[in-house]
């Protein structure tokens, strides 16, 4: 037995020392010079594309940040380094949405998910809460919501998600705790025009697939939050933006973690944060102001959004649309090709020949099937037009 262990050791050693393959300096320069020239285009719904210029700033200080000798990876989250890089980060955020200072950020985990428990469980008091289903995020949120209060649809639920329904079939209920609603849907594709009326009620409105791709008016809402893989970053930080008198009521079972009076006391730092996601959030921010700032990806998301459902709308129904037009998201276009169901074989053939010609994730949710092309900010008008001359071609070539 003591024989074999020790045979055993032997052999994990000289695993553990063998030399790692193509790490050498040589390779390793190689490798660098092909990323820096592959990119594809990059239409997946989240983690999606970011601009170039930020992950090229990234890349340059990844060894070395501000000449500090070490990287934002290494950081200590209480370093006075960090603290810039955060309040930076806040502050633009701040500028760029007109945040004002009763509205306090918190930069937290768990995404978007995370706050499906995290609002019940800080907003939640004696009354119903109101849902807006949508969509699947909606439907999971509510769905963890009744854990811990009750909750109400605010309408039936749908067969399918492909509209609003008119204010007239609506149901509030009065003194609820909190109106919740999903901005835009990313698997459906379905997208708010205006805020719903509350009558005095808070509203909550998950952001995590069109933050920062549009003004709105923050003083509207008591809470919005926004998983940052999308529009603002990479995965890892959840953005929430809370106004300060909603803060301090959490359930006697909310974790600590999730307890919004806990984390602004503690500069989101009552856990360690994701030192490096705020990092990217904060490039992000800074490439958003330096090219015109939410006013400037709103109209550049019409144009691009424009592009696709153009194609979709004079393809004399080879590209179908499920959704409502009224309510068409900007960011996230699922369509079908060959029938309103689909054809399985033009999909696979649209999705081989997109990736042949560096298009990537544009195959739809497991759930719905079909194509969606996502059109965060990141994504170029260049690109959309590519995707849209593309869409174009395969109609001529297999109507």
């Amino acid at each position: 037995m003591l024989h074999r262990s020790r045979r055993g050791i032997v052999r994990v050693l000289s695993i553990i020392q063998k030399p790692v393959r193509n790490f050498n300096a040589e390779n390793h320069t190689q490798n660098t010079s092909t990323m820096a020239t592959k990119r594809v285009m990059n239409f997946a719904p989240g983690p999606a594309a970011l601009p170039d210029k930020v992950l090229q700033r990234a890349q340059s200080e990844m060894l070395n940040y501000n000449d500090l000798g070490y990287g934002v990876m290494e950081m200590s989250h209480r370093s006075a380094e960090f603290v810039r890089i955060q309040s930076k980060a806040e502050q633009d955020l701040r500028d760029l949405i007109n945040i004002p200072d009763n509205y306090k950020i918190l930069f937290l985990q768990g995404g978007g998910s995370g706050q499906f428990a995290g609002v019940p469980l800080n907003l939640m008091r004696d009354g119903a809460a109101d849902y807006f289903v949508t969509g699947s995020w909606s439907a999971k949120a509510i769905k963890e919501g009744e854990k811990y209060g009750k909750c109400k649809p605010v309408f039936p639920k749908p067969d399918k998600f492909t509209t609003i329904p008119s204010k007239e079939d609506w149901k509030l209920t009065q003194g609820a705790s909190y109106i919740y609603y999903c901005d835009n849907e990313t698997i459906h594709g379905v997208e708010f025009q205006e805020v719903p009326e509350s009558n005095g009620v808070p509203i909550v409105c998950d952001m995590s697939s069109n933050f920062l791709s549009r003004p709105f008016d923050i003083t509207k809402y008591g809470v919005v939050y926004a998983g940052a893989q999308k529009n603002i970053g990479c995965a890892g930080v959840t953005i929430v933006i809370v106004r300060e008198d909603l803060i301090g009521f959490a359930s006697g079972y909310c974790p600590a973690v999730l307890d919004y009076k806990t984390q602004f006391a503690m500069n989101s730092c009552y856990n360690t944060p994701p030192t490096y996601s705020i990092y990217i959030c904060g490039l992000v921010l800074e490439w958003l102001k330096e090219n015109g700032g939410v006013e400037s990806m709103y109209e550049l998301s019409k144009t691009k959004s424009s592009m696709i459902y153009d194609v979709i709308d004079q393809s004399k129904g080879f590209y179908c649309a499920p959704v409502d037009k009224a309510y068409r998201s900007r960011m996230n276009i699922p369509f079908r090709i060959g029938s309103p169901d689909g054809v399985e074989e033009l999909e696979k053939k649209f999705l081989a020949e997109a990736a042949a010609l560096d298009m990537i994730s544009l195959k739809g949710h497991r759930s719905v099937g079909g194509i969606r092309a996502s059109l965060y900010n990141a994504t170029t008008v260049e690109t959309t037009n590519k995707l849209a001359d593309f869409m174009r071609d395969f109609q001529a070539r297999n109507n």
